[in-house]
């Protein structure tokens, strides 16, 4: 585990259908921490969804705005924040992320996540012939970068949600569980 930081923000990093959102919903809730996805946040100051901003700007656009957002958000104290599968691919992000809060990487096999995520057509890079072999490439390339940041690696395997909270609070120090 690495050194932690001051602050007390939890980030939640991993492939999409790894359950950031979910998880780091209930996280905050039990912590008394503020809850924010960093793609619902760029959604909303936008007006669009994900999906559309990949479709108009393509996805170096859309990276420069997650990125964007990542350097505000990661500011903020006492905040667990689920970000976008992504958001390691930019190494700002990642030296942000690791400077500014405990950095928790849900691991799955692309295999789980593709059965998370195969009904969801909101997912542009997952909108091709095969799927589960482009979750495969992302795997390939992503998960060295979150465990490269990642204070805790928590494999989400088949276990519930709640089980799963349960397991990361577990596994945190006790300075990230306190609030402000």
């Amino acid at each position: 585990m690495k050194v932690m930081r001051a602050s007390r923000n939890l980030f939640l990093v991993g492939l999409m259908g790894a359950g950031k959102t979910t998880v780091g919903r209930q996280l905050a809730r039990r912590l008394g921490k503020r809850f924010l996805d960093s793609d619902h946040e760029i959604e909303e100051r936008t007006g669009v969804k994900v999906a559309t901003i990949f479709e108009i700007e393509g996805e170096t656009g859309f990276r420069a705005r997650e990125s964007r957002v990542i350097e505000e958000l990661a500011q903020a104290e006492d905040l667990v924040l689920a970000t976008g599968g992504g958001v390691v691919l930019d190494p700002g992000n990642r030296a942000r992320l690791a400077a500014r809060g405990f950095v928790i990487y849900l691991h799955a096999q692309p295999r789980d996540l593709w059965q998370r995520t195969r009904q969801d057509k909101s997912r542009p890079l997952l909108q091709g012939v095969d799927p589960l072999a482009r979750l495969e490439q992302l795997y390939a390339i992503r998960d060295p970068l979150y465990r490269e940041i990642a204070d805790i690696v928590v494999d989400t395997g088949r276990q519930g949600v709640g089980a799963l909270v349960t397991r990361v609070l577990g596994d945190l120090p006790d300075e990230c569980k306190l609030s402000a």
